[in-house]
């Protein structure tokens, strides 16, 4: 998952200040993902755990209120198929959102995890990585399709 982040920084990083400030949200949230799991025994799991919660909830909210708003008035400006593409998409996004909203209600608060909630989180951080995955690859399209097709006409302008 971090490589891919990588990945999507280097090829649309430059492009745009919200999306690069986005990717860097994005590569900070994956970061603590991963770093979740590998924390040693007695270490504050429920910072580790709020902290990513509050990283997951900023990088939503700046996807949903900056950058789909940004994508899709450069996809507007264009009468050439894109917004109609991307707005097939979003329907695909909305579960993960749900997914990751939650999430942050059942451990953005954690304050002394019993056993049977520390086996729950494992399993849900699972689920919610897979749906993340799932969910870059589709943000990535969006800028595929609502920036990257337009670039050099707005470079242009």
């Amino acid at each position: 998952m971090l490589e891919k982040c990588r990945n999507a920084k280097e090829r649309w990083g430059g492009v745009s200040t919200i999306i690069d400030h986005w990717l860097e949200e994005r590569q900070q949230l994956i970061s603590t993902f991963v770093s979740i799991p590998a924390q040693e025994a007695g270490a504050p799991l429920n910072s580790s755990v709020g902290e990513f919660c509050d990283l997951l909830m900023d990088y939503l909210s700046s996807g949903h209120f900056e950058v789909y708003e940004q994508l899709l008035r450069e996809g507007s400006e264009f009468a050439d198929g894109s917004l109609e593409q991307a707005q097939q998409l979003f329907p695909l996004i909305q579960p993960s959102t749900d997914q990751a909203l939650d999430f942050n209600d059942a451990y953005g608060s954690l304050d002394t995890p019993t056993l049977q909630q520390l086996c729950q989180l494992s399993r849900d951080l699972s689920d919610l990585g897979e749906t993340l995955e799932e969910r870059f690859a589709l943000e990535d399209q969006l800028i595929e399709i609502l920036h990257n097709a337009h670039k050099d006409l707005v470079d242009a302008s």
